[in-house]
């Protein structure tokens, strides 16, 4: 899922988990980011649950099939603002509640969640992950250039302010 302006300048590739603390915090700063800068960035989002996150596989299937209906970023907020219920949480519960509340169509949420695409998806970006050398998470590329871990909102600044003088 892409989240911004198609045409923008700068592309952040975020390799995310649903269940991570500090991929909370970077979800946090990423969304300062599309605030202060609307039509200059874009990021581009990448599932990439760590193997000792049982429960994060479950939540990036539901993020895609959310998305399949148009509300990713919905969704996306609902499982960072909640990952602290995901470990003794039943995930095909806890997800399918959150698809209600965000009034999503409950027969494709079904469809697309325990589809092979969801997690031909998820195996997919981990593998273009461990291409480019994530081996935790999060992890960023402003522009190709590589933050790891949940830095501050002045680093991720300054890294889109480099990237957009770098287009000059």
């Amino acid at each position: 899922p892409v989240m911004g302006p198609k045409n923008a300048p700068v592309t952040i590739y975020e390799f995310s988990d649903f269940q991570c603390p500090y991929c909370q915090r970077g979800a946090n700063t990423m969304d300062q980011i599309k605030k202060k800068y609307p039509k200059r960035v874009k990021i581009v989002f990448k599932h990439n649950p760590l193997p000792f996150h049982k429960q994060a596989p479950a939540a990036h299937k539901a993020s895609f099939a959310a998305a399949k209906q148009g509300k990713f970023v919905e969704m996306h907020d609902k499982l960072f603002a909640n990952f602290k219920t995901f470990r003794n949480a039943n995930m095909d519960e806890l997800v399918t509640g959150y698809a209600k509340e965000l009034g999503l169509n409950m027969a494709q949420f079904q469809k697309d969640y325990t589809s092979a695409a969801a997690a031909d998806q998820v195996k997919r970006d981990m593998a273009m992950g461990a291409k480019v050398g994530v081996r935790g998470t999060p992890h960023f590329f402003v522009n190709g250039k590589r933050l790891s871990g949940a830095q501050p909102l002045p680093t991720f600044e300054a890294a889109v302010e480099d990237a957009l003088k770098n287009l000059k």
